[in-house]
């Protein structure tokens, strides 16, 4: 059958394409992709074409599909997951197989399959391990997201601490715990106060630090109230309005510091200010991924050594992250919204792709089956003085808090006039 989708070629170079997909085998799955939404890794792919180590070799030859953060219906599956999977289910998908030892990922490396696209073909290590995901929810949006959602929960639950005299590591955040989330009002930090306010495991002091007030005002209005239901103290802090940000940060918790620190840029301040005002047995999780790979900061060791102060690391979630994800987000419990700032087509995944680092967003949803050019949910309204269609967005995201949601993709995926057959 034809197929849509973006693919990469060579270093800075994507392409959208029509081609024909082959039969599916009887252990493939053909999918209908509904929504992809944008991550930095598949910029990062598309900047190194063949010298990523997911990318082929053989790539200008046999274009692999990119996007991974997909979700969309099952149209045919294969005699030998027939028991398990039933064409029109809902589905989302954990990239990251690590199938025998193999860097293999779809998004970087399979030639039928990858989230920017119209179908594609699940192969068969996909269900093998466990990764072609059942979805029960309204929106794909939710589905396309728990991917990225499934990083923050998965550094929740890497976080460690332990107790004087043992050596033992007690695994996840502190329940009713001081936690700080630092350069935390961009998109990944959204997700972050959603899930900390209502995991199960919730801080009761939590304090969000970044430098841009306009940020950190649209966080307030967003979280306020989900904080005081979640029975969390809900601080916002511009530290760059504060003469001494280490020493106000630690006086908002007490003066004792904080059980886990999170940073969410790779920034030497950040990170030096993060080791700062760690409590005894405080957790530091680096969770932003430099891209210098000489980046350093201090740390305190005498901190490390009397205080028992850690620092740790996590990059992506793993399977049961991203069901804990989905299924929160059935529920209605988090709201991955929150961290969707533009909306486009397929026809503008490939420019958004290549440039996101040059325009600094929230995460960009696409939409596979539309034609639309990347635009942002503030520009709604704008554009809707000449288009009555984007009129309607503005409306239905005015409503809610100026978010992407379940009405405004069912609106979109209805009534949008540009759609690809």
């Amino acid at each position: 059958m034809k197929t849509w989708a973006v693919r990469l070629y060579g270093k800075k170079d994507l392409r959208l394409d029509e081609f024909d997909l082959p039969e599916i085998k009887e252990d493939e799955i053909l999918v209908r992709v509904v929504s992809d939404s944008i991550c930095m890794s598949s910029y990062k792919a598309a900047a190194l074409g063949t010298d990523h180590k997911r990318v082929p070799k053989d790539a200008a030859e046999h274009p692999v599909i990119i996007g991974h953060e997909m979700a969309g219906n099952i149209v045919k599956v294969g005699a030998k997951w027939q028991d398990q999977f039933q064409p029109g289910e809902k589905f989302s998908m954990q990239p990251a197989l690590n199938y025998k030892g193999s860097m293999d990922s779809p998004g970087y490396s399979y030639r039928y399959c990858g989230g920017a696209a119209t179908y594609v073909i699940m192969p068969q290590e996909v269900m093998e391990l466990g990764c072609l995901l059942k979805y029960e929810g309204e929106a794909y949006y939710d589905a396309s997201l728990a991917e990225p959602m499934s990083c923050i929960i998965g550094a929740f639950h890497a976080n460690y601490h332990t107790k004087m005299g043992s050596y033992q590591h007690l695994m996840g955040v502190v329940p009713g715990g001081k936690m700080a989330l630092l350069a935390a009002a961009g998109p990944m930090g959204l997700g972050a106060i959603d899930y900390a306010l209502h995991a199960d495991r919730r801080p009761g002091l939590l304090v969000v630090a970044d430098i841009d007030e306009s940020r950190l005002a649209r966080a307030q209005e967003i979280f306020r109230e989900k904080a005081v239901k979640a029975g969390v103290k809900l601080l916002f802090v511009n530290t760059r309005t504060l003469a001494d940000p280490v020493k106000e940060l630690r006086d908002i918790a007490g003066g004792t510091g904080y059980d886990d620190v999170f940073a969410f840029a790779p920034v030497k301040q950040v990170v030096e200010q993060a080791d700062q005002i760690l409590g005894r047995d405080g957790c530091l999780n680096f969770f932003a991924g430099p891209t210098d790979t000489q980046f350093t900061a201090a740390c305190n060791f005498y901190n490390v050594h009397y205080g028992s102060t850690h620092i740790m690391g996590t990059t992506g979630g793993n399977t049961d992250d991203m069901v804990e994800s989905l299924r929160l987000t059935e529920k209605n419990q988090i709201n991955p919204a929150v961290m969707v700032t533009h909306v486009g087509g397929l026809d503008s995944a490939a420019e958004a792709t290549l440039t996101l680092p040059d325009h600094p967003a929230g995460k960009k949803l696409v939409y596979t089956g539309i034609l639309m050019e990347m635009t942002a949910i503030d520009d709604f309204a704008k554009k809707g003085k000449s288009d009555s269609h984007f009129a309607a967005l503005a409306e239905i995201t005015a409503r809610n808090q100026g978010l992407w949601s379940v009405e405004a993709e069912q609106y979109l995926l209805k009534n949008w006039p540009h759609k690809i057959d």
